[in-house]
């Protein structure tokens, strides 16, 4: 399919996972990915377009942060973590973004906000006025005070999150950055016959029990949560992509209609 019109989008949302800006074997922040990833969301701003980060990483960089070497287990802590690592990694993004001269902005979401219309309306002025001022938002649901995401998991790694905030803010493209080229029949590192799916017109009920069988493999939010967050995206008109994060600048290559990821048409 072509692809051409995707150089015409205006207002993007970025989803960036744990897994993308995250070494594996460490569970630290991988700066210098990160430097790449600010330095191509400030060259598409400096192209007069609009962009949202959906940034997943604060538990992990708190639980870094304090020294907690095994992956917390209760809630408490879990909340505690994301707090000092919410902190940690806003003032990273703060150093990396000033050295381009952008501006960003932290808002912290619940689901409740999306529930509430008077709250859903007030988060929408705020992401107006943020656009109007040429200012970077950077999103992640609050999880020291909304226990939503991290005990019933209903944002699926921030992947439904950054689809309800592609709605709210009226986005045409929402990109989400994974652990893998796109969406597969199967989990192509287990199944050497397993096909790249390049473009879906229509999430049926087959492509959804497809992608809850390969749930447990695709990264930590599952490809489950990424159809769900399809769902929601191209019902209220955004495109969406699902590409290999690995290589932020894939996010630039899209935004130029190539033929990178899963397409999914709004």
């Amino acid at each position: 399919m072509d692809r051409s019109f995707l150089k015409d989008k205006k207002r993007i949302v970025v989803k960036i996972g744990t897994s993308t800006i995250t070494h594996m074997n460490t569970g630290s922040l991988n700066l210098e990915k990160l430097e790449r990833f600010v330095r191509v969301l400030t060259d598409i701003r400096n192209q007069d377009k609009e962009v949202v980060v959906v940034s997943s990483g604060a538990i992990g960089a708190g639980r870094k942060a304090l020294g907690i070497k095994e992956k917390p287990r209760t809630l408490s802590i879990k909340q505690a973590c994301a707090a000092v690592g919410q902190a940690r990694l806003m003032m990273i993004y703060q150093r990396l973004f000033s050295e381009y001269n952008q501006t960003i902005a932290q808002i912290l979401i619940t689901k409740r906000i999306m529930l509430n219309e008077i709250s859903k309306t007030n988060a929408e002025n705020t992401f107006k006025e943020l656009f109007d001022m040429g200012v970077i938002p950077i999103v992640n649901e609050n999880d020291p005070i909304s226990t939503d995401q991290i005990q019933e998991e209903n944002f699926g790694d921030n992947d439904t999150l950054s689809a309800n905030v592609a709605e709210l803010v009226g986005a045409d493209l929402l990109i989400l950055l994974s652990d893998i080229d796109g969406l597969y029949t199967d989990d192509p590192r287990k199944n050497k016959d397993a096909r790249f799916i390049s473009y879906v017109e229509s999430i049926d009920e087959n492509l959804e029990a497809m992608a809850k069988g390969a749930a447990t493999v695709f990264g930590t939010g599952g490809m489950a949560t990424k159809i769900s967050a399809a769902r929601i995206a191209v019902g209220a008109g955004a495109d969406m992509v699902i590409a290999n994060g690995d290589d932020v600048s894939n996010i630039g290559r899209i935004l130029r209609g190539e033929d990178i990821g899963t397409l999914f048409k709004a």
